[in-house]
């Protein structure tokens, strides 16, 4: 092996009716709470908690409504992990909304995720700056409802690495500090199955613009689409993680900042893996 990085490992708490592999499991706050523990003592370095479903088709949330799901779950995960020494482990708000993101950093959170870079509120990038939280800046181009029509690109690697670096110019510009600044290629956000794979393949240039990398590809339909090209939909989800470990696998010969995933489980067992295989080359 030519080089190997370890990546933090962010795992996917969704505490949403409607998410498209977990929706309702953990809308309860003991549901949600206890599956957070269990990501924490399954090796999470971060655990990202969203109240509002990104996945294709899916409707907007009233902001009161996501509030209410992600802040109580934040503040008691957060109590948690620093009474039983995991006060190392970050949380995450997974969130469009700028308003959300400044009671969910008051609650706990120390990061900031927003799949839409700041696009879908003009006031994010003013509050990740005051927030001083870790911003992850997501490539986007709409709404849920709508970004399947919107992935026209000429190059979709280096289209995607422009459109980000333009999002992370405007949060410096807002006052971010550039070491703040994570970058995520939005998978499945507005690019075809096709397209996504092409976009995996050269994150290299998302890694010129020299800005921590964080992948998402989870469970996700371009993930399914390898496994089950002629019916996606019947890939279930244990077919979908050992997949996102893989791949997990065969990335880490990249220089990722993290990995968003539901099954940490599989991805830390991937990592020691290669790590293993590292070790026993001499490396």
């Amino acid at each position: 092996m030519t080089k190997f990085h370890r990546p933090l490992i962010m795992g996917v708490l969704n505490v949403t009716p409607d998410s498209f592999s977990d929706g309702g499991k953990f809308n309860a706050l003991e549901a949600a709470l206890d599956h957070g523990k269990l990501l924490a003592m399954a090796g999470a370095n971060i655990i990202d908690i969203g109240g509002e479903s990104t996945r294709p088709g899916a409707q907007r949330v009233p902001l009161v409504e996501e509030q209410n799901r992600v802040l109580p779950v934040i503040r008691a995960l957060r109590e948690y992990l620093d009474a039983n020494g995991s006060s190392a482990v970050q949380i995450s708000i997974d969130t469009m909304n700028s308003e959300t993101a400044d009671l969910a950093v008051a609650a706990g959170a120390s990061i900031i995720n927003d799949v839409s870079g700041g696009l879908a509120d003009q006031q994010m990038l003013e509050l990740a700056a005051k927030s001083n939280a870790t911003f992850v800046i997501g490539h986007w181009r709409g709404f849920s409802e709508g970004m399947d029509a919107l992935n026209g690109y000429e190059d979709i690697a280096r289209d995607v690495a422009n459109e980000l670096l333009s999002r992370a110019e405007a949060a410096i510009a807002a006052g971010v500090a550039r070491e703040k600044i994570v970058l995520d290629p939005g998978l499945g956000f507005a690019k075809d199955m096709k397209q996504n794979w092409q976009l995996v393949a050269r994150l290299d240039e998302l890694e010129k613009l020299g800005f921590p990398i964080l992948v998402g590809a989870s469970r996700k339909r371009f993930i399914a689409g390898a496994i089950e090209p002629e019916d996606p939909a019947s890939a279930d989800n244990n077919r979908r993680d050992l997949a996102t470990a893989v791949l997990t696998a065969l990335l880490l010969q990249r220089e990722l900042w993290g990995v968003r995933v539901h099954n940490v489980i599989a991805t830390s067992d991937a990592i020691a893996i290669v790590e293993a295989l590292r070790n026993g080359q001499g490396e």
